[in-house]
């Protein structure tokens, strides 16, 4: 049994933020942002806009895609580290305005790997036959959490949406199947403190503030990341010249730069758009992804593989072909 995608959608916020307008506010230049990740603009929810109100758009553009209606769902799972609540889970709000009224919704917290986690979920269910139809959304408004003075963080995120629509088949058992392969997924909670939230319900009662040491993030991101898209075509017999397109977590442009250089592949392959959305943690993949569907680069057939680095630390990567 393979999951197999059969529909993407995304949604990003209406206002626009330049790296322009940001300096005007905090001490830093479009050069050095540019420079040191490759971002020019990021996409920031608007007052009273919610996670669930982008996971909820990118959703119902997703199953549109794939001609399916909520009801036909059995599983929705959203991956977000900035729930509209601290309960209940922001994928039942999303369940109900899709008119989905069986099945099971709920949430997957693992910061910028949370969509590969909830991928890894929800392929599961399908595997295991408790579902047959899956949307799978990441969906972040990360700007709620930022501290706009600090120069270090706020130019780094921004706020979006992105979803899939995953339905179960029956295939060979082979590497050329269509569907989800494999999914690989880590987590070292000895490097929890080098990116994280300084606030929460259980010890300050308070949202807080992203903070993140970004010399130690960069050098761990590079090498796990090449790790597990490594372990995902060992896994499948398979090697860097079979992949058609890597859909990475678009965190920064240089680390795009030394994981595609690690694993010897072109930065041609590589699915970029960090430089219009910034990084939108969990929803940054499916947002990659569909705008890859959308312009025509992916196609039936290729083999994609998706990796993400977050807070945690967790990591993961998806070897899918489509």
């Amino acid at each position: 049994m393979r999951s197999q995608i059969v529909g993407s959608g995304c949604y990003l916020p209406s206002r626009v933020v330049t790296n322009a307008e940001l300096a005007s506010t905090v001490d830093t230049s479009d050069e050095w942002i540019i420079e040191r990740t490759g971002i020019r603009q990021r996409h920031i929810a608007a007052d009273g806009e919610t996670t669930s109100d982008l996971a909820t758009a990118a959703a119902k553009q997703a199953l549109a895609a794939a001609g399916i209606s909520g009801s036909e769902v059995d599983l929705l799972v959203v991956a977000t580290a900035t729930p509209d609540n601290t309960f209940p889970a922001t994928a039942t709000r999303v369940q109900n305005r899709l008119g989905m009224t069986g099945g099971a919704a709920f949430d997957v917290q693992a910061v910028c790997s949370g969509f590969i986690y909830a991928m890894a979920v929800a392929d599961n269910f399908i595997k295991a036959e408790q579902a047959r139809t899956a949307v799978v959304i990441g969906a972040e408004t990360f700007s709620r959490i930022l501290d706009w003075q600090d120069r270090g963080t706020c130019v780094l995120f921004g706020d979006g949406a992105g979803a899939v629509v995953l339905r179960g088949a029956w295939e060979r058992g082979t590497n050329q199947d269509r569907g989800i392969l494999s999914t690989h997924l880590h987590s070292d909670g000895r490097h929890y403190d080098l990116l994280h939230v300084d606030g929460g319900p259980s010890s300050t009662q308070t949202v807080g503030h992203l903070r993140m040491e970004g010399r130690e993030v960069f050098r761990h991101a590079v090498t796990n990341l090449s790790q597990v898209v490594g372990e995902a075509l060992r896994a499948n017999d398979l090697t860097a010249a079979d992949i058609d397109w890597v859909v990475p977590h678009q965190a920064n442009r240089r680390i795009l730069e030394s994981t595609a250089k690690k694993l010897g592949l072109s930065m041609d392959r590589m699915v970029v758009t960090v430089d219009r959305h910034a990084n939108t943690s969990a929803a940054s993949i499916p947002l990659a992804f569909h705008t890859a569907v959308a312009d025509g680069r992916l196609s039936k057939g290729d083999l994609v593989v998706m990796e993400a680095m977050g807070g945690g630390f967790t990591w993961g990567s998806a070897l899918v072909r489509l």
